[in-house]
């Protein structure tokens, strides 16, 4: 009969013991296996937050929170960036080292989701997660030229149980103290796709519509002279212009005038940059040291800032969870040591009579041991099975509270480590018991039992 069939019988003579302690391992191993799947998962997607552009440019301040409030859409708004800046990196002096150059306006939000103010472009020309398209789970993405069209992220419209056709109003987070019910609402015309980013949980406007609602909070003459249709010349150079009849030109001219008093009074959050490293390598290189140089705005690269906090903060709490666990499955093998070496006084008999058929003190200590691993990775196994049943079992809600998909298929190459990890600790807590009954006295065994 062989080491390990032997050790199996022993387990199964001694099935509940043995069943209790290799679910106290399962446990152990299975919040292991929880930590580093989920935070894992985490960590991909906040790293993967930020990907489809390679520079956030925004006012002066703290690097984190410009990424906090732009990527993630959490925080505040450092302060503004004048909307002129814009072109610098569209028609200006930067614009040769960028390809895509997407304005923002954060600092609103409606019942607790973000909401963001953007152009057309930020859906047609930047990507997400490896290069992939933003897709359209209803309806299409909103258009320049209708001013209070609206895109929702997944979430948001499940949270919310907002569909196609339905209106919101975005209310500021500060420096507001009730609603904005003056303001021409916003119309839900594209539902996106689950992106498993932080887009899920935000609404994003059309920046023209926003700025209406901004104009009507901040400068009102502004809005009357926008709604007027006035611009920058007076009533008579209109009137002289139209006895002319060139009335072409006029409107042509109104238009420019508008827009340049559009510019002197709207601001941006932040920029988000693509820069085009092929065709101005060094431009392209140099451009956040060049802007930061400045004094508008400063120009951080999101993923190096993610980086530094999970690697300098959120990291260390997943090294302290994950010592936390570790501790517990050191625990459970400990459970594993008590529960065998406390079956030694009912086995001294069992051991006596395999070495008076000629069993070694070698053989009998190996099937010690051998039951002791068996029972570590019995558990182990169940461990890591309850763990990413736990994990899947969990996946709607922390996908409806982050907008992070996880699923209980998501595997993490750290698990690999707790095979060998499970061996060491059994054949550790399994050396005790298997030195009793190495020393086990056969004569003394076999007189003392009847």
């Amino acid at each position: 009969m062989s080491l390990l069939r032997i050790a199996w019988r022993s387990i199964q003579q001694r099935a509940l013991s043995s069943a209790l302690t290799a679910f106290t391992v399962a446990l152990g191993v299975a919040l292991v296996v929880a930590v580093l799947v989920i935070h894992g998962v985490i960590d991909q997607s906040f790293r993967r937050g930020s990907q489809g552009y390679d520079l956030i440019v925004g006012a002066k301040g703290s690097p984190l929170q410009l990424v906090l409030n732009t990527v993630f859409h959490l925080s505040q708004p450092i302060e503004n960036i004048p909307y002129r800046y814009l072109e610098e990196f569209t028609l200006g002096r930067f614009a040769p080292a960028v390809d895509v150059a997407i304005p923002v306006c954060t600092g609103h939000d409606y019942k607790g989701f973000a909401v963001v103010a953007t152009i057309p472009d930020a859906f047609q020309r930047l990507k997400y997660l490896d290069g992939r398209e933003y897709q359209f789970a209803e309806g299409a993405n909103f258009k320049a030229e209708h001013p209070f069209e609206a895109v929702i992220g997944s979430t948001v419209a499940k949270r919310l149980r907002m569909k196609l056709g339905d209106q919101f109003v975005p209310v500021a987070k500060v420096g507001e103290t009730g609603g904005e019910e003056g303001h021409e609402p916003f119309t839900v015309v594209g539902i996106l796709s689950h992106t498993g980013t932080p887009n899920d949980r935000a609404l994003f406007v059309n920046l023209e519509g926003f700025y209406r609602c901004e104009a009507h909070q901040h400068d009102a003459s502004f809005e009357e002279k926008v709604l007027a249709g006035e611009g920058a010349q007076s009533p008579g150079e209109s009137a002289a212009k139209a006895e002319a009849g060139d009335k072409h030109g006029e409107h042509a001219h109104e238009d420019a005038d508008h827009d340049h008093e559009h510019d002197e009074h709207r601001q941006l959050s932040a920029i988000l940059l693509v820069t085009d490293i092929e065709r101005q390598p060094q431009l392209a290189m140099s451009l956040p040291t060049v802007v930061n140089e400045e004094e508008v705005a400063q120009a951080v690269m999101p993923s190096r800032v993610i980086a530094e906090l999970f690697d300098g903060i959120v990291g260390n709490v997943q090294l302290l969870l994950l010592v936390l666990a570790v501790l517990v499955v050191v625990v459970a093998g400990i459970g594993i040591l008590v529960s065998i070496y406390n079956s030694m006084n009912d086995r001294r008999h069992e051991i006596a009579v395999m070495r008076a058929l000629g069993a070694r003190r070698t053989t009998v200590m190996s099937i010690i041991l051998v039951e002791s691993i068996l029972l570590s990775l019995g558990g182990g196994a169940l461990g890591v099975l309850i763990g990413h049943g736990l994990t899947g079992a969990l996946a709607p809600t922390i996908a409806e509270q982050t907008g992070v998909l996880v699923s209980a298929l998501d595997f993490q190459w750290a698990e690999l480590v707790l095979v060998p990890g499970l061996v060491v600790l059994a054949t550790l807590v399994g050396y005790l018991p298997a030195l009793s009954a190495y020393r086990t006295d056969v004569a003394k065994a076999l007189t003392s039992t009847p």
